[in-house]
C-alpha cells in the first residue's frame, strides 16, 4: 500500500463529505476509493470515518490522523517544490470561514485578488453566522468577531465593529425618538438569533453596564431579515455597524443612543497551533491582515 496515496485520498473524501463525492474529485472509481480507506484502516488497525445521514464523519482517531496526514503531505509537497526549484509557488487547498455579511463585504474582496495572485491555490470559503471548529471542520482560517474564549488558537486583531441600535425614519416619526436607554422600554424591538454574536442590548453610563430592551415584536432567525423589518419600520434593531453602514449613511436607518454604546468588538483573524505553519497559511494571513485592516479603518 501507497501510504501517502491512501492520505491523500482519505483526505479527498473528508474534504469532499462522502466516498463518491471524493471518487468524483480524484476521478478515479468509487471502488477504488473505497478499498483504498478500506487498506489504510485496516493498515492501522482503527476505524478512521463512519457513514452517517449526512454522509461520513470522522472518528476521534480519524481526526488526529487525518490533521497529522495534512501536515505530512504538505511537508512532503513543500521539500518537492524547494528540491524542483519551485518553493516559490503555492499549491493546493484553504478552508477559510466568516461571517456572512462580514464575509461578503470585507473578507471576499481581498480573497478573490489573492486567488488571482496564486492561481494554483484553490479556496473553500464558507460564509456562515455559525462558528465553525477549526478541527472538526478542517478549517484553516477563521475571521471572528467578539471576545474569544482561551484556548490553543492563534489570534490576530484585525479591526474592531460598533453594537448600533437604530431604526427607519418612519419608525421614529410615529413612536418617538428615545433618548436615553430607558426611554426603549415601551418601544417595539425586533429580536434575531444566528449569529454567533448577537449584540445584546446592553449600554454603559458613567462606567457602568446595564441592560434595556424593547419589548418584543418580531422574532426573526436571520440578521438580514432583521434590517428587512426595521427598514420597513416594525420596530429597533441592535446589529453590529458593518451590517447596516449602508443604510445609515442612505437614512434609511438612524441609529440611536450612540453615546451609550457599549465597547467596540473586536474582529480577530484565528488559525489553529501550527509549528511551522504551511506556506499557504503563511501566505495568505500575510495578504489579508493588512487589506483587512485597510479596509476596516475607512
Amino acid at each position: 500500500m501507497d501510504r501517502f496515496d491512501a492520505m491523500a485520498v482519505l483526505l479527498a473524501v473528508v474534504d469532499a463529505g462522502s466516498l463518491s463525492a471524493g471518487a468524483r474529485r480524484l476521478n478515479a472509481p468509487l471502488a477504488t476509493v473505497s478499498r483504498k480507506v478500506a487498506d489504510l484502516e485496516k493498515h492501522l488497525g482503527v476505524r478512521l470515518v463512519v457513514r452517517t445521514r449526512r454522509g461520513l464523519a470522522l472518528t476521534e482517531e480519524g481526526r488526529a490522523f487525518v490533521a497529522a496526514s495534512r501536515r505530512i503531505l504538505e511537508e512532503l509537497d513543500a521539500a518537492e517544490r524547494q528540491a524542483s526549484g519551485d518553493y516559490g509557488a503555492l499549491r493546493g487547498g484553504l478552508h477559510v470561514t466568516a461571517p456572512i455579511a462580514f464575509g461578503e463585504r470585507h473578507l471576499l474582496p481581498i480573497a478573490l485578488e489573492f486567488l488571482k495572485e496564486q492561481p494554483d491555490i484553490n479556496l473553500r470559503l464558507t460564509l456562515t453566522d455559525r462558528q465553525l471548529s477549526l478541527r472538526d471542520e478542517h478549517v484553516d482560517v477563521a475571521l471572528r468577531i467578539g471576545h474569544l474564549p482561551d484556548s490553543a488558537i492563534i489570534a490576530t486583531r484585525v479591526g474592531a465593529v460598533r453594537r448600533v441600535i437604530c431604526a427607519s425614519p418612519d419608525y421614529l416619526a410615529r413612536r418617538g425618538v428615545p433618548r436615553q436607554p430607558e426611554d426603549l422600554a415601551p418601544h417595539d424591538g425586533i429580536s434575531f438569533q444566528g449569529f454567533a454574536t448577537a449584540p445584546e442590548w446592553r449600554y454603559r453610563r458613567d462606567g457602568a453596564a446595564f441592560a434595556v430592551e424593547p419589548r418584543l415584536k418580531l422574532a426573526v432567525n436571520t440578521t438580514e431579515a432583521a434590517i428587512q423589518a426595521a427598514l420597513a419600520g416594525i420596530g429597533i434593531i441592535r446589529v453590529l455597524s458593518y451590517q447596516i453602514n449602508d443604510h445609515l449613511r442612505s437614512g434609511a436607518l438612524h441609529e440611536l443612543l450612540a453615546e451609550f454604546a457599549p465597547e467596540p468588538l473586536p474582529v480577530n483573524v484565528i488559525h489553529g497551533p501550527a509549528d511551522p505553519l504551511s506556506l499557504k497559511v503563511r501566505s495568505f494571513l500575510d495578504w489579508i491582515g493588512p487589506r483587512l485592516r485597510a479596509r476596516m479603518a475607512t
